[in-house]
Parts: structure tokens; sequence; C-alpha cells
């Protein structure tokens, strides 16, 4: 059964749906499968707990105060502004908070009793077996976006055609191509990749062929989806301090040239770009490229979870890292919370540097020492750290400073959270930084632990 059919079934909103797997941090894994297919047993607790649901939805609707929502959970009006804070920082200026904010949600994160909703999922699915860690949030707002392409109602409905163009904006590997992936997954397209080669002119077999050739090729194939790099370099607009490539602007007008009938041959094109700012507007014009997802750096409990992946993959239970990770603890996610937290804005790749650096660091203590039980200390942590974070420069800096001002001019309603927590962690560079080139004697005191494991 599909998420869609439930929710009309039990007479509660997708949406809600959505929202409370978010609230209640449930793994997506457990509720609903990539093609929204809704397990059985979540399936189970939303028809046993109908009544809840409704509850929750009709409270999410509502606008609501500090007080009113302590009084709903019966809950500190204290903690409960704190929590808010913490969660998302939209508050009306008439004192009351915007309807997403759900006051079961806040009461959870508060540590109200929800046994009733976990007894349901008891048995946590292995990090080995997700689909994707975390990212619940991207996740329901890319099938948001996708739904025309999920259901068909949509367009007999309301008129709300599928998309041509997709751009994924975010900085360079935060897990744009992983997403692209992911997207033809879902709607069941057929993943192909144009190779930079593609866009010019080139010979196959003695033929000239051009990107108007490939594109026209590729239009004849069924259910599509093309993935397109440097989206933003090869859309950039025409301007007197731009020197845009010729074999660009032509590919920018074969596109604009094909793009009205991307729907009808079924195919869809996503562009990767690190911003979209400098993308020329015509390329942004609706029925064009005008659906754009960002993809995130992973936030701290992401970061934890993906370190664990990571140093724990395709590894045999009777492995020695792996039985040098159990002994120190380092196979749960709580491990590795203490060195997550010290790698603020860190993209996916930096983390696999991270662990491919750490597990080299104890393969060679334990060549030294031949010692299962050898402890993974801070020494080792922070060399790996130290590793990983080469490639946290100025200029990798500006571009999450740059990707947070496109966020916030494009697509700021859908992940407020996100975006607080990501300024939170990149203005810490900044706290840490400035003070030592204004008084660099006193950097030790001013920068403390966190300053020099960055460094």
């Amino acid at each position: 059964m599909k998420l869609i059919e439930l929710a009309k079934e039990l007479n509660v909103s997708a949406e809600a749906i959505k929202q409370f797997i978010q609230d209640f941090d449930l793994e997506l894994v457990e509720c609903v499968s990539t093609n929204f297919e809704i397990k059985k047993d979540f399936e189970k607790f939303a028809r046993e707990n109908i009544d809840f649901l409704r509850l929750y939805e009709k409270d999410l609707d509502e606008t609501k105060t500090v007080e009113q929502i302590a009084e709903t959970i019966n809950q500190p009006k204290d903690k409960v502004e704190k929590a808010i804070k913490e969660a998302t920082p939209n508050i009306f200026d008439n004192g009351f908070f915007k309807s997403s904010i759900s006051s079961y949600g806040i009461d959870n994160k508060l540590g109200g009793n929800y046994k009733f909703v976990y007894d349901y999922f008891g048995n946590k699915t292995s990090l080995q077996h997700r689909d994707f860690i975390g990212y619940r949030d991207l996740f329901f707002y890319i099938s948001s976006v996708l739904e025309p392409f999920l259901n068909p109602q949509q367009i007999k409905d309301w008129g709300i055609n599928k998309p041509a163009g997709i751009i994924l904006y975010g900085p360079p590997g935060s897990g744009k191509i992983f997403w692209a992936n992911k997207i033809a997954e879902i709607i069941g397209y057929k993943f192909k990749e144009v190779k930079k080669h593609s866009l010019g002119t080139s010979f196959v077999d003695g033929n000239q062929k051009n990107f108007n050739d490939f594109l026209v090729s590729i239009m004849k194939e069924d259910k599509i989806l093309m993935f397109l790099e440097d989206f933003d370099e090869i859309m950039m607009a025409r301007k007197a301090e731009n020197n845009v490539a010729s074999c660009n602007l032509e590919t920018q007008e074969i596109i604009l040239h094909y793009i009205s009938k991307f729907e009808q041959e079924e195919l869809l094109m996503v562009g990767s770009a690190n911003s979209v700012a400098e993308i020329d507007e015509e390329i942004l014009a609706p029925g064009r490229f005008d659906v754009m997802i960002p993809v995130f750096p992973p936030n701290l409990a992401e970061r934890s979870e993906i370190i664990l992946y990571a140093m724990t993959k395709n590894l045999e239970k009777d492995s020695l890292l792996f039985k040098i990770l159990k002994n120190n603890k380092a196979d749960k996610v709580p491990f590795w919370h203490g060195v997550s937290s010290q790698m603020k804005v860190f993209s996916n790749t930096m983390l696999i540097d991270f662990t491919q650096s750490l597990k080299k660091r104890i393969k060679n203590l334990y060549q030294r020492t031949k010692n299962e039980n050898l402890k993974i200390d801070q020494t080792l942590l922070h060399g790996a750290l130290r590793d990983a974070a080469g490639k946290l420069t100025e200029e990798y800096l500006d571009q999450v400073a740059r990707f947070l001002g496109d966020v916030i001019i494009n697509n700021f309603d859908q992940f407020q959270y996100r975006v607080q927590s990501l300024k939170t962690e990149l203005d810490s560079y900044k706290v840490v930084e400035e003070p030592r080139r204004e008084i660099g004697f006193h950097h030790n005191e001013e920068g403390g632990e966190e300053g020099k494991s960055q460094g």
C-alpha cells in the first residue's frame, strides 16, 4: 500500500504523516520504502493509533503560543520555549508559532512518554541495510517535488505537471550525484550521466556528432534521467564579467530548444551545481529548471551515523577492525558523537577521508602492538581529523556561505532548521579565527580545544 493511499483511507494528510515520522525520529526504512510503499509495522501502528495521528495533525495545523503548547503537553513553559528555539527560529510577531511546529514533537524532544510509538519499531535496522542515512526532511521534500511522477492524478486534479528540469545544488562533496541516482530510483527512470565530451563536437566511427545529436538520441529512449554536472558553469548567465565558453552557450541553446518536449518524451534532466546564483534566468524560468533542491552537508547526528557506516562497511564480524571497534564500543553511534561535534560543516567526502585515515592509523598501531584490545584514543581520532580537515579550506567555507545564501532565497521555508544549524556551525569558524588574527598571542585561550582540532 502506498503512503498516499493509507493517508486517504485514514483521513489523515500524507504531509502530516511525513512530519510525524520526522518529529519522532523514526527511521525511514522502518516506515516507508523508496517508492513509498508503507512497511507493515508502520501500517499496523497507523491503523491502531488513528486517533493520535488525527490529534497530531489537528495540532500541527493550528497556530499556537508557548503557553498553549506547554498546557497541551503538560511541560514547563521555559523548557518548551527553549526546545522550540532549538527546533526552528520561526515565530510570528504576535507571539504565535507557525503551524509547522508540533506540540507532540516538542514533547517527544523533552522526554515525553511515547513508548506506544516506539513499541512498533523496536527492531532497529542495521546501518548497513539502509537506503541512506538521515536526511528525512530532504527525502520528503524531494518526494513532494516528484509527486506528479508518482501520482498521475495530480495532473488531472490540479494541473501540476512533471518537472522538466531539476537543479541539485550544494557545496562540493555533499552528495548531489547520490540524490540524482535516488531521484531516478524513486520515479523508476534509468540514470544516465552526460559526459563532458558529449557537450562539444566529437567523432564516433568517423562520423561527426554533437550535443544536439546526443540529446535527440536520448529522447528516443524510454524514461531517462539525464544527469549533468557543473550545471552552474555550463548555464552561467552572459555578463560582461563572465567569460562563458562558446560550447556552453551552444549547450544552453540546445537544451532550451528541446526542454518543452522533455515531459512528453519522458526525459528528466537533473543538473548538479555548487551555486544557483550565476545561472541564467532564462534557464530558471517556469517549465524549465524551476525546481531547485538544496543538498546540505550532514548535520551532527548524520555525521556520526555516516562515520559508523563507513567504518563498518563490508566488515565481517570476525574481522580484526570490527573486533577493535567493538572493544571500544565504536560499533555504536554514540562513540562517534564527540569527534562528529568537531566536524562542523564537513562534507560527506571529508567524513569518508576521516574514516579512511582512521582505519590506516588503527591498522598501523595494531601492526606495531599486535593488540586487539588497543584503545581508539584522542591521538588516533585527532590525527585522522587533521587529515580530513585538509579539504576544509577558505574556498570551501566560502562555498558553504554562498550555498546558505542560495537556500535562504530559494528554499528557506522547507529547510529552516537546517539553515539555522548550518549557519551556526559556519559562524563557529569566524569566532575561532578572528581573535587569532587580532590578538594572536591569546589563541590558545580563545580557540580552545575546538580550535586546535578543527585547524
